[in-house]
């Protein structure tokens, strides 16, 4: 039974609409029925909107609509990306070198691919993480060491379980320096986009990923951002300028355009500021409770490494045990509190690899618990989720 006052925490997993009562996010929006291929009157208008809604979400990043190519999602630009390996020219010298370098902390829709990528013949290799969850320049220099001939290089903006924020710019500098072929420096920006600055052009990166339903917009709808076109590995019908086949969706992309305005660009600084105000408020209470394990132990209560919208941490009870992360998340829903484990997308399998490559033990590892805000989130909320968690460590 779903508790009658429900306070939603798993805004990393998909976010709220930017009205919570308006349970149809299309709703008011005057959509083209017609196929944006088609050339008829009614794709025309129906191609109008799609090309409007691109140089929306184009002025919203600051980069150009040539750039941008809606998708399904992040999961699947990423794959697009990835994949994209198998129609590069194969590399006769330095056998021993990985063609794929990928963050140990990167999200399933690219950690899990790796194993597929190497049945299909492309060497991979994961980078490794500090304690801190973040990929440093020494833990790049390392992995490249090894590899000194890699095609392709995936390090996400931030974790969507941790909340860490990898130094884009710093990291795509060590990629340039390395001497041969130019290295396809990938970036998984789905937690950053309307979260963090982004600066698409700046970091020095070649593609990176968005998706709309972590904003609050319409699920099976993303964007793709590419510095220059790749050769894709899917074919069939020529959409999106060759790069992605099938119709296009251009309900789901006007929405993205409206969520990306709502949160992105120039409207970010102020949600920013605000969201580091409450997670000051929740990491101080939760810390003040006397249960609470940070993850990282060294997270502070402002600490601009991470993304203040997520919070990964454990609880012990108040014999000193830690207490199970899903033991956790099911008391708490049963108080009105949405959280979770981590990632969504991992929740079939009991894993925790990104915390488990940070180098926790095992019981710390399982004891985690994702706690992630979003831009409805209130103080009041805050105090409420403090307050139950801390009564729940003392009689669970």
């Amino acid at each position: 039974m779903i508790h009658a006052m429900r306070h939603y925490f798993d805004w990393a997993a998909t976010a709220l609409p930017i009205n919570r009562k308006e349970p149809v996010l299309h709703a008011g929006l005057s959509i083209p029925f017609g196929n944006p291929s088609s050339i008829h009157a009614e794709g025309k208008a129906a191609r109008m909107a799609l090309e409007d809604a691109r140089s929306r979400c184009a002025q919203a990043l600051g980069v150009t609509a040539e750039e941008l190519y809606f998708t399904s999602g992040g999961t699947e630009s990423n794959a697009m990306i990835l994949f994209s390996l198998l129609c590069r020219p194969r590399r006769t010298n330095n056998s021993q070198s990985a063609a794929l370098l990928y963050s140990a902390a990167e999200h399933p829709s690219v950690r899990e691919n790796a194993p597929v990528l190497e049945q299909l013949g492309i060497p991979c290799a994961s980078i490794g993480i500090e304690t801190d969850g973040r990929t440093s320049i020494a833990m790049l220099e390392r992995a490249l060491k090894k590899n000194p001939a890699p095609r392709m290089v995936a390090i996400m903006a931030v974790n969507n379980e941790t909340g860490a924020i990898n130094d884009m710019d710093a990291l795509s500098s060590v990629i340039r320096k390395q001497r041969g072929a130019p290295i396809h420096f990938h970036c998984d920006a789905v937690q950053g986009a309307g979260k963090i600055h982004l600066d698409l052009h700046g970091w020095g990166i070649d593609s990176a990923s968005l998706s709309a339903h972590k904003l609050g917009g319409s699920r099976g709808t993303g964007l793709l951002w590419l510095k220059s076109p790749i050769t894709p590995l899917f074919r069939g019908g020529g959409q999106e300028r060759k790069i992605r086949p099938g119709t296009e969706n251009t309900a789901g992309s006007a929405d993205l355009a409206r969520v990306l305005e709502q949160y992105a660009g120039s409207a970010l600084p102020p949600l920013y500021e605000a969201a580091v105000e409450r997670m000051k408020l929740l990491i101080a209470a939760l810390q003040n409770s006397g249960f609470f394990i940070p993850i990282p132990v060294d997270r502070k209560d402002e600490d601009r490494r991470f993304s203040p919208w997520i919070l990964q941490g454990a609880f012990r009870n108040h014999a000193g045990n830690i207490i199970p992360g899903e033991v956790l998340v099911r008391a708490l829903d049963e108080r009105g509190f949405a959280i979770s484990t981590g990632s969504a997308c991992s929740a079939a399998d009991k894993k925790r690899s990104v915390l488990d490559s940070m180098g926790l033990n095992r019981e710390t590892s399982l004891g985690g618990i994702r706690i992630s805000q979003g831009h409805s989130t209130t103080m009041d909320e805050i105090d409420m989720l403090a307050k139950t968690i801390s009564e729940l460590c003392r009689t669970l």
